[in-house]
């Protein structure tokens, strides 16, 4: 089965945040009143008549053909709505009263990897037969599932298509799975990443977490703010996820750089169920959002064009400012049921006010608004566009085939002030940060099974190529007028890789081995435009091994036991690898869990204790901006993840991870690795369905945690944070969208960092924590059209 199935401070402003949030309340009501005479109107229109319902009858099998029990299968409707059956002891199944339509049959069963395919229902009974192929260890196939298992954690698309999503940054805050995503500046800048406590940055230090859409790496390395910076995910739009695949750890050889802390795979749509969707919101803080889309009823393709524009000032003194633009196409060719040949490409704007990370002393002293300022110049403007390419092949003997291409070109600018006059008490501290980037890369992929010696066999052999231009500058500045030149080099950092990964299916299936091995190559090249003495190229190479075992005691008890080991990298900044050529330059993360998980039909649970040995960890260089390494460092603890469909609408889920210690090794007194929390979990409650309601509830929590890595008194504090989204379906092609960010109206910060600062130019420089505020209560409402579905 392919892979592609599957500031001067402001002192005493209180009562002048008090009103602003009561002014954007207001403005919510005027939204609301609007929004909801579109829901009136819209909602007195005559339905269109149902055809007729038909039967979808199979049976589902394992590689050599015998009948598989009790295996979970999903109908899921070109609007996203599931039904769920479970095979009989023969294997076989059915679905009765299904209406005319296009749908996804999707397959899981304990020891083997999901199946998920399409078929077309006319009116008449439709018979599809379900064969499981791949290893249930096989990584590089995108899962779509509620099935649970240690090393992998899975989402559906159902929370992005139903919920209203006001900023970018709460697409990745669904995620969870021990992963915590803070906002930094309010809005337009990049999410701080924290996770199995390590703090990495915005994405690409001590460890990182890998993102990528539809096979394209979204972490920039050697970016003008953060090595493995994921400000790229901003042109992404919600309502395009299909699915998102979470792997804990660096146990797939697919992925590369930055993947030590895990990869996060995003695949999103090639079509839409109907040929145009419009949906309009608008919301607490002066937000706005339109999300459009065009769709065509086309002949052996699949297409779309969107456009996604937001605005919205948030709670802040200093108003955001915060506009998006985003642009996405998509077409792809089916040459024959087994070939496709696709083309996307996505253009994106942003443009943004900031109020930075504010003294939180200050605040607590009354002497400074949670929602104010110090540097009301802060804030940024980016702009990047992609185009891609992509071929997929599925062979006769079950083999399968992909490659794919693109080019990107960014331009980012980012307007900061960390320390506001502790190093220049007369201009302040403020620096413009200049990124301006061209970047190509190529993928290829084959998948070969086989038997060896009576086992099922899966082999995986893949190449990536990827290179990078770059332009990139700090620049002192006063206001957003730049005084001159601190650092400027131009970058050239090429990345080859070849990965090879076997897998073997034992004792009839009830045992999985696999191995895995990738080979990195990196150039770096720095032509320094203010030092030109400094310039030069250095290179690199490092060898990664995989290994995973999974083993089922019992073919009528559904445990699944497992060992997974893993050796990722993270590169450092090519600035730094020149200018300091005799320090690391790259970073290893060996990631070891292990753990069990149970399935058995509705519920689902699994657990798991991993360990983390890093050779490195990465501080931040203010002067230069770059980063250079010291370490090496442990951690260690244990997670847990569960989900229980109640009945066939309700559904409970949830997730725990926890670090025991984080520490830097040989190291006395101790040094403790700080800045990342160590308690993160999540719970939801999702309803789908149930007179046309479509509902979820969700929690995310975090603990406080050190910020000093040998103060312990020094700590951020923790948060615990409600959001509701509701979706009620009037009629087929129209649904009123409600959604709630912070539902218990919760005080409490994002991100929460620890360094000295001055806030005027008289002011003493203290040590002190600074943060990021949170969103208080933040209510949206909408209403989405769907017209003109399609019928094939």
């Amino acid at each position: 089965m392919p892979q592609d199935d599957v500031g001067v401070a402001r002192v005493g402003a209180g009562r002048v945040a008090k009103a602003r949030c009561s002014e954007g309340l207001g403005d919510t009501s005027a939204h609301a009143a609007v929004l909801l005479t579109l829901c009136l109107i819209v909602s007195g229109a005559h339905a269109l008549k149902a055809a007729g319902s038909g039967r979808v009858t199979g049976k589902v099998t394992d590689p050599d053909r015998a009948a598989v029990a009790r295996a979970s299968l999903t109908l899921t409707d070109a609007t996203g709505d599931p039904r769920a059956t479970t095979s009989s002891g023969d294997g076989s199944f059915f679905f009765e009263a299904v209406q005319p339509g296009d749908y996804t049959l999707t397959a899981v069963a304990a020891g083997f990897a999901p199946v998920s395919k399409r078929l077309s229902v006319r009116g008449q009974p439709v018979v599809h037969d379900v064969q499981f192929r791949e290893l249930v260890g096989q990584k590089s196939v995108v899962i779509v599932s509620s099935t649970l298992g240690p090393g992998v954690d899975l989402r559906s698309a159902e929370v992005y298509r139903r919920a209203l999503f006001e900023r970018d940054d709460q697409l990745l805050e669904t995620l969870n799975a021990g992963i915590n995503a803070g906002q930094h500046e309010g809005g337009g800048k990049s999410l701080e990443i924290r996770r199995f406590g390590f703090n990495l940055d915005h994405g690409g230090v001590n460890g990182g977490l890998r993102i990528v859409v539809n096979d394209l790496p979204q972490n920039q390395a050697s970016q003008g703010h953060g090595q493995g910076y994921l400000g790229a995910t901003k042109a992404l739009t919600p309502e395009l996820v299909q699915e998102v695949n979470i792997l804990d750890g660096p146990f797939s050889a697919e992925y590369g750089d930055f993947s030590g802390l895990g990869v996060v795979q995003i695949r999103t749509r090639e079509s839409l169920p109907d040929q145009v969707t419009w949906r309009l919101q608008g919301g607490s803080f002066d937000s706005l959002r339109t999300f459009l889309a065009y769709s065509p009823n086309l002949p052996k393709a699949d297409s779309f064009l969107s456009y996604e524009g937001s605005y919205t000032n948030g709670p802040f003194l200093s108003h955001l400012r915060y506009k998006r633009n985003n642009i996405t196409g998509n077409y792809t060719r089916h040459f024959a049921d087994d070939q496709d040949l696709g083309f996307k490409f996505n253009f994106g704007t942003n443009y943004f006010h900031s109020s930075g990370q504010i003294p939180l002393d200050l605040v607590t002293a009354g002497e400074l608004d949670r929602f104010g300022f110090v540097d009301p110049s802060d804030g940024g403007r980016v702009r990047l566009g992609t185009a891609a390419g992509y071929y997929r092949k599925e062979f006769s003997s079950g083999d399968s085939f992909k490659a794919d291409a693109f080019v990107g070109r960014s331009l980012f600018d980012l307007y900061s002030n960390f320390t506001f006059f502790s190093n220049d008490p007369v201009r302040g501290d403020g620096i413009q940060q200049h990124d301006s980037r061209y970047q190509e890369g190529v993928n290829t992929q084959y998948l070969h099974f086989y038997h060896l010696l009576g086992a099922r066999a899966l082999l995986t052999l893949g190449t990536n190529f990827h290179d990078n231009q770059v332009d990139v500058g700090l620049y002192p500045r006063q206001g957003r007028v730049p005084l001159g030149v601190a650092t400027r080099s131009y970058l050239v950092f090429p990345n080859f890789a070849g990965y090879a990964q076997q897998g073997f299916d034992l004792l009839d299936g009830k045992m999985s081995l696999e191995g895995g091995l990738r080979w990195d190559s990196f150039r770096w090249r720095d032509a320094d435009r203010v030092d030109p003495s400094i310039s030069g190229v250095e290179g690199a190479n490092r060898l990664q091994p995989k290994a995973a075992v999974a083993y089922t005691p019992l073919r009528h008890i559904p445990l699944t036991l497992s060992f997974n080991y893993g050796r990722g990298i993270n590169t450092q900044d090519a600035r730094g690898i020149i200018e300091r050529p005799n320090s690391p330059r790259i970073a290893t993360t060996d990631f070891y869990m292990t753990g069990g998980a149970y399935n058995f039909r509705r519920f689902s649970f699994s657990g798991d204790m991993f360990l983390i040995d890093r050779s490195n960890e990465e501080v931040y260089i203010p002067d230069d901006g770059t980063f250079e390494f010291k370490g090496p460092s442990r951690s260690y603890g244990y997670e847990g993840k569960t989900s229980f469909q109640v009945t066939r609408q309700v559904a409970l889920g949830g997730g725990l991870t926890q670090v025991t210690n984080s520490f830097y090794r040989a190291t006395s007194p101790r040094l403790y690795v700080d800045s990342a929390p160590h308690t993160v979990g999540n719970a939801a409650i999702t309803l789908s369905g149930w007179q046309g309601f479509f509902a979820s509830l969700r929690y995310r929590h975090i603990g406080n945690y050190r910020l000093d890595g040998l103060d312990p008194r020094i700590r951020a504090s923790g948060l615990d944070v409600l959001d509701l989204a509701i979706t009620k379906q009037l009629r087929r092609w129209v649904d009123c969208n409600l959604g709630i960010d912070n539902l218990a109206d919760k005080l409490y910060y994002e991100t929460q960092n620890y360094f000295e600062s001055r806030v005027t130019p008289t002011a003493p420089a203290v040590s002190r924590i600074h943060g990021t505020p949170g969103y208080p209560f933040d209510l949206t409402l909408g209403v989405t059209f769907h017209l003109w579905a399609k019928n094939r």
